[in-house]
């Protein structure tokens, strides 16, 4: 029980923090503006992060589309490095907020329900079954 909880109160969090973020991106606001032409980012890179963090952030909470979720994962995994590093090399005082997004994004990652999960060695295993190969 307490794992189930771990894994909707970090995942609520990351797809809140995330959804909040993509539209404050997609809504033009000054400061994410000003931001991303701080970081030395083209202003079209902030529209495709708004776009992307809103889909990953309904993909984290919507049952089903357990390979998509992977990519969400992923995505988010990257995007909160790169922030980290650009943040850093910036020298701003905000640089470890995507060290935080990141631990919280793990936590989700590492607690979510086997519904959640994609089983790839199953399909790794049926599809060398189907071709006539043993992977053992």
């Amino acid at each position: 029980m307490a794992r189930k909880v771990t894994y909707w109160i970090s995942t609520g969090l990351v797809a809140a923090l995330a959804a909040f973020a993509g539209f404050n991106y997609l809504s033009g606001s000054p400061q994410s503006v000003q931001g991303f032409a701080h970081l030395g980012y083209p202003p079209h890179l902030r529209i495709l992060l708004g776009i992307a963090k809103i889909l990953g952030a309904i993909t984290l909470v919507v049952p089903g589309f357990v390979k998509l979720k992977e990519w969400a994962y992923a995505g988010f995994t990257f995007a909160w490095i790169a922030a980290f590093v650009a943040h850093h090399i910036a020298k701003e005082s905000s640089q470890y907020a995507p060290l935080v997004l990141l631990v919280l994004l793990f936590i989700s990652y590492f607690t979510r329900p086997a519904s959640r999960q994609w089983q790839p060695k199953a399909a790794t295993a049926d599809w060398g079954q189907r071709n006539g190969r043993h992977l053992s």
